[in-house]
């Protein structure tokens, strides 16, 4: 499994992983930083294109900095591809200082126990979507 950034052809897999529209999922892929999680080996030129094959789309990761917080906007997939895509945003935190955090929709075991094995810590309730109770994860010491 390899990671890479998200391309507008990678709509269709992530509106499957995140059960959300290709649109959405297109304007997500345009807001937001979105790292992908993929099967296949990554090409050995870096120069080369990519070609997105959505079976290839093991999880996704969005996210994007208000104020001093790196905020998860969205992420799925399997469990290994969560736990592997979570590391960006705390990469990315680390070399700001800024925490992390995100939400876990009830119900949503895998992508609790990734954010767990990230290293996120359980802070309280969240907001709830689409009448789903979340819980609110944060890592402050990326």
């Amino acid at each position: 499994m390899h990671v890479r950034d998200a391309v507008e052809a990678d709509a269709e897999a992530l509106a499957a992983i995140a059960d959300a529209p290709a649109d959405a999922m297109r304007g997500l892929v345009h807001d937001r930083t979105v790292r992908v999680a993929v099967e296949d080996e990554p090409a050995t030129d870096p120069n080369e294109d990519l070609d997105a094959d959505p079976d290839d789309l093991l999880g996704f990761v969005s996210f994007d900095v208000r104020g001093d917080t790196v905020h998860v906007t969205q992420f799925g997939g399997t469990r290994a591809a969560a736990e592997r895509l979570l590391a960006e945003p705390l990469r990315f935190a680390a070399t700001e200082a800024f925490a992390v955090e995100l939400l876990v929709v009830e119900g949503e075991d895998d992508l609790r126990e990734a954010a767990e094995s990230a290293g996120f810590a359980e802070v309280g309730a969240g907001p709830r979507f689409e009448g789903k109770t979340t819980t609110r994860y944060r890592a402050d010491d990326p």
